[in-house]
């Protein structure tokens, strides 16, 4: 772990930070962390392992099994299952396809998501069962939304609105576009560690040592979104270079899965042409490469 952190700082080619979200375009793109936790409870971590960063739209996964264990397979049709093959933020695509999102990772499926776990409660309520969740699939309970990353994702998150709009206009949302998009920002702007995002994985590895929250059937599914939907237009390049499940987000983090094994947890803030991760994932197709952890 240390040998591939001393490596990936070795390159000065960092990548750069999200430009749209002010609070993340100021972070320093010249850091790397990575924590692997495995089947048997073990914790290894590397580089800057401790600092907390915003995970955005990894949190995405937790929402999804939140909205399935809430609603089951009726969520299915209100959002599809397939790859985007556009940007995250597509509005054409949203449009062309009749409001109905392509998949529940993009920024219009995760709305879709987000409201499903609304249905009607408050907003402060559902977001409690949301950090709440992932409190416990980590382990922690230091684990708290930046208030300032929502506030500028809500000041400059004009495109969401439109995609939030465009639902509604489709009678794809069952709440009004503030509310729902309020709650989006929010579980958005959480702050972890990698250990702490690594640890709320385990329950996607299956393993005997993590928490049960989700049936078996029902983790396999969401590894399968991860593989096929969980890098926007990238996930075919990510799974050809990495080759297992993970969930990006623009804060630079990452969190892959290997079924059974272990879930891993990078973070680089410094993005490539998909808004993913550079380093992040330069890293985790060079440690499935070493572990031989390529599902395929």
């Amino acid at each position: 772990m240390s040998e591939l952190d001393a490596d990936l700082r070795t390159d000065a080619n960092w990548g750069t930070p999200a430009s749209y979200i002010p609070e993340l375009a100021r972070v320093d793109p010249a850091q790397f962390a990575i924590t692997v936790v495995t089947a048997d409870g073990k914790i290894h971590s590397a580089g800057d392992s401790d600092t907390r960063f915003s995970v955005q739209s990894v949190t995405k996964v937790f929402t999804l099994a939140i909205a399935l264990g809430r609603s089951g397979d009726q969520l299915w049709q209100r959002v599809s299952r397939e790859p985007s093959g556009l940007a995250f933020n597509s509005i054409v695509q949203l449009e062309h396809e009749g409001g109905r999102p392509r998949n529940p990772f993009i920024n219009a499926g995760a709305i879709v998501t987000t409201d499903e776990i609304l249905s009607g409660r408050a907003p402060r309520d559902a977001l409690a069962e949301i950090v709440q969740f992932i409190r416990t699939a980590a382990g922690s309970d230091d684990i708290h939304i930046n208030e300032a990353v929502a506030a500028s994702e809500t000041a400059h998150g004009h495109r969401n609105f439109a995609l939030a709009h465009f639902l509604a206009s489709f009678d794809n949302l069952k709440n009004a576009p503030e509310m729902t998009l309020g709650t989006y920002f929010h579980h958005c702007a959480l702050e972890m560690t990698t250990t702490q995002l690594a640890m709320a994985g385990r329950f996607l590895m299956d393993a005997a040592t993590g928490p049960r929250l989700l049936s078996t059937a029902r983790v396999r599914r969401l590894n399968a979104l991860m593989l096929t939907c969980g890098h926007y237009d990238g996930s075919g390049d990510f799974a050809y270079r990495v080759g297992i499940p993970g969930k990006s987000g623009v804060g630079g983090g990452i969190l892959a899965i290997v079924p059974g094994t272990a879930a891993i947890a990078v973070w680089s803030p410094g993005l490539n042409r998909y808004g993913n991760s550079l380093k992040g994932t330069e890293a985790l197709a060079t440690l499935a490469r070493k572990m031989n952890w390529s599902i395929f």
